[in-house]
């Protein structure tokens, strides 16, 4: 049983003509009297009387009747629902996020996003970027926002960059090196430094600055937040490493640029590869393409 069978039965019933039905459902007539054939032939009834130019519902037609139009109005809502989902934006979006980026950069994406499509329902979840990974592959959560490139050796995650930015030296205010411009890490060798803990990846930039200007950091002390090393840092227990987006306006640090043209990292987003996308979560990517290229 096919659903145009059905739609063909239904005109018949309610134009009272198979050329009229026919004209109706744009096919041709001989087209839509074979498929009536093929349905009564599966049901083993006859659904009209042809009485010359005249058609009637038979009993049994009669009983068919409202039990087709049923199936042909759940199939129009169901096909409707899909479309108003595809193109409405609401429900619910889990977006993963690294410490070192999450304060900085979501609250105003967020914000944005929010008040643009008040029907989504967005989680949070701040972790280290190997766990964001596992939740992608097990499907908990749609997309994170992490520091690219991912260190995978397969294809299984699709990426795009939004932004890059400057590592910059923090300083404790009265350092010898604090009012210079600029800064090679060459110039903090005998410093101890404040980093990250393993397990970052930021740490792994920091440290990758660190090795490119011939440097194996003195690391005294280590921690999950950028808050605690600047205050660290401002109280004279070492310098530092951060990203541009941690800079802060505060008297007790200084924040420098590294001399050191690679002294950079991006920022991206990291889908499964494979996985089809709700339309909430294609909203939030364009929202956030779009918000990073007009800042």
């Amino acid at each position: 049983m096919e659903l145009h069978q059905l739609r063909y039965f239904c005109a018949i019933a309610e134009t009272g003509s198979f050329s009229r039905a026919a004209q109706q459902s744009h096919v041709s007539q001989p087209s839509l009297s074979q498929q009536i054939l093929k349905l009564e032939n599966e049901l083993g009834a006859r659904l009209f009387d042809r009485l010359g130019r005249t058609v009637r519902l038979t009993e049994l037609g009669s009983a068919f009747l409202p039990r087709a139009r049923a199936v042909l109005r759940d199939v129009e809502a169901a096909r409707s629902d899909v479309v108003e989902r595809k193109s409405s934006v609401s429900g619910p979006l889990c977006v993963g996020v690294i410490p070192t980026i999450g304060p900085y950069f979501l609250p105003p994406v967020l914000a944005s996003f929010s008040r643009k499509y008040q029907q989504a329902r967005v989680t949070i979840v701040e972790e280290i970027t190997p766990l964001l990974l596992e939740r992608l592959r097990a499907g908990t959560m749609e997309v994170a926002i992490v520091a690219l490139p991912l260190r995978v050796r397969n294809h299984e995650f699709k990426s795009f960059p939004l932004t890059t930015e400057k590592l910059y030296a923090v300083l404790p205010k009265r350092h010898r090196l604090a009012r210079q411009r600029v800064v090679s890490l060459g110039e903090l060798r005998d410093n101890p430094f404040l980093l990250l803990r393993d397990g970052h990846c930021f740490r792994e930039a920091a440290v990758a600055a660190c090795n490119r200007a011939r440097l194996n950091p003195n690391v005294v002390f280590e921690s999950g937040q950028f808050s605690s090393i600047l205050s660290m840092v401002a109280a004279g227990l070492g310098i530092s490493i951060v990203p541009a987006m941690a800079i802060e306006r505060r008297g007790d640090c200084r924040f420098i640029p590294i001399q050191d043209e690679r002294a950079m990292r991006t920022i991206g987003v990291v889908t499964l590869n494979g996985r089809s996308l709700p339309r909430v979560c294609e909203a939030f990517l364009a929202h956030v393409a779009r918000d990073r290229n007009t800042t």
